[in-house]
């Protein structure tokens, strides 16, 4: 990928991961059936396109020695998946978007404090922003109801979708990233079957149907467009720009559901158009 094709397909990641909340309304199902179903999906549809597409990224995968990181990554897939789901199910998709939207600050710490890679002042500048932005969205701060929950296990999500994205982008940015997203998710799918196996029986057809959409195009294709911009990007960048998550969430919410938003969320919203805008332009002109 050139920078302006990975910023454009980490754009595009922004908005498909904006329905995962949607899909994750929708769903009648526990989240661990969810997050199952959802990798096996995604599992089938990069299957199909690595064999035509590539042959030499389990090779890759073995001499670079990244099985570990593999490892490790597809099990914070799991946990940052699983985990939103039930912030779906507990504290709604307002919640939950603005919960996992925390993780470019978790990307920014891991990189600054654990690998100490320099975060320059602009980059703190925009983390604010957004950081800014994310709370006027916040519908509510009052922590003493389910929404308390919800936020949590939002955090959570994002926290393992930060230290995903960083194990993408330094330990396996140079193996195929079509094997990255399949072998990744075949992790996801084998960690959840005890969990998942029992509950399938009770899963209705329409919402396997929503399971089939959440894994293709939210999973298959989302998740390989953003294991491959991460070979161009740095992790906090596309952090930034995949922050624009619960716009999307908010916007498709006000069409779906006519859940219409304050100005003070229209105004927070904004905010992070604006900071994830200037990071464009300033890798475009890097």
């Amino acid at each position: 990928m050139t920078r302006t094709q990975a910023l454009f397909a980490v754009h595009l990641v922004g908005l498909l991961f904006g329905t995962c909340g949607i899909l994750g309304e929708l769903i009648e199902a526990d989240a661990s059936v969810i997050t199952w179903g959802r990798a096996a999906c995604a599992i089938i549809v990069l299957s199909v396109v690595s064999r035509f597409v590539s042959t030499n990224g389990l090779k890759g995968l073995v001499q670079h020695g990244r099985w570990l990181a593999l490892i490790v990554s597809g099990t914070m897939l799991a946990i940052h998946w699983a985990t939103f789901f039930i912030s779906v199910k507990v504290g709604g998709i307002a919640v939950a978007t603005l919960g996992f939207a925390s993780f470019p600050a978790f990307i920014t710490l891991i990189e600054w404090g654990v690998l100490r890679e320099r975060v320059t002042r602009p980059e703190w500048i925009r983390l604010v922003c957004v950081t800014l932005g994310l709370i006027l969205v916040t519908p509510s701060f009052n922590f003493s109801d389910t929404g308390t929950e919800g936020l949590l296990w939002g955090l959570f999500s994002g926290a393992g979708f930060g230290v995903l994205a960083v194990i993408n982008r330094r330990y396996l940015s140079n193996v195929d990233a079509f094997y990255v997203a399949g072998l990744q998710n075949l992790v996801v799918f084998l960690l959840l079957c005890p969990w998942a196996l029992p509950l399938l029986p009770a899963v209705s057809l329409s919402s396997w149907g929503w399971i089939l959409i959440l894994g293709v195009a939210c999973t298959g294709l989302a998740h390989l467009l953003f294991v491959a911009s991460l070979r161009v990007l740095h992790a906090r960048t596309a952090g930034l720009v995949v922050a624009l998550e619960p716009v999307y969430a908010i916007v498709f919410a006000w069409i779906l559901f006519a859940q219409i938003p304050s100005l003070r969320t229209i105004f927070g919203g904004l905010i992070m158009i604006a900071a994830i805008f200037s990071a464009s332009l300033a890798v475009r002109k890097a």
